[in-house]
């Protein structure tokens, strides 16, 4: 959907007067999001109990790496044409380049090994490779903190979320909460009390 409202606008010229960077914001914004939403879905299930989200982690992670890739060829054709000389120029003298290449590079093995062939073959390295999606989520925030210049005020909520969904994955708190969700399922309902009249 996001590609194609993206893809929409291009073709009624209603991309801002600097196309290339609206396509660039659009296609790292929905990155983050799909990435935050990939990393709600343990959470959900574990600590809600809400086991029909799980399916969507493997497509949604892979999304999330699609939308980073339109957001690095964007970067990489659209604005520097593929001059390599000018990429590693800005990659060594802004630092949100650099850390969103980063970002980009922890990414690059989890998508390869998102099937489940990979994770036979990796057994229990697969969960601990894995666990690499929280650096990447972190530089990702990071990379749009550097990029706003002014207004900071989203991609520290993208952070705050991205935090908040790691704090629910520490096996005390994750305990807690379903405790409690445990309690609300099975409290007896209660019955209506008679009228005075009856």
């Amino acid at each position: 959907m996001p590609l194609a409202l993206l893809l929409w606008d291009g073709a009624h010229n209603d991309l801002t007067a600097n196309p290339i960077q609206e396509i660039t914001q659009r296609t790292g914004k929905t990155a983050l999001v799909l990435l935050a939403l990939t990393l709600a879905v343990t959470p959900v299930n574990r600590v809600l109990g809400v086991r029909q989200v799980v399916p969507l982690r493997r497509p949604l992670g892979l999304y999330a790496f699609f939308y980073l890739c339109l957001h690095l060829l964007t970067f990489t054709v659209l604005d520097y044409w593929l001059d390599l000389e000018l990429i590693a120029q800005a990659i060594a003298e802004k630092p949100y380049v650099l850390v969103g290449v980063a970002a980009f590079t922890v990414l690059v093995p989890l998508a390869i090994t998102s099937t489940k062939n990979w994770m036979r073959r990796l057994g229990r390295r697969w969960r601990v490779l894995h666990r690499l999606v929280y650096v990447a989520a972190a530089l990702g925030v990071t990379h749009y903190y550097l990029v706003v210049k002014a207004d900071v005020r989203e991609p520290l909520l993208y952070g705050a979320i991205i935090a908040g969904l790691l704090v629910l994955r520490f096996p005390p708190l994750r305990r807690v909460v379903a405790r409690i969700r445990v309690r609300r399922l099975t409290r007896p309902a209660r019955l209506p009390q008679p009228s005075r009249g009856s």
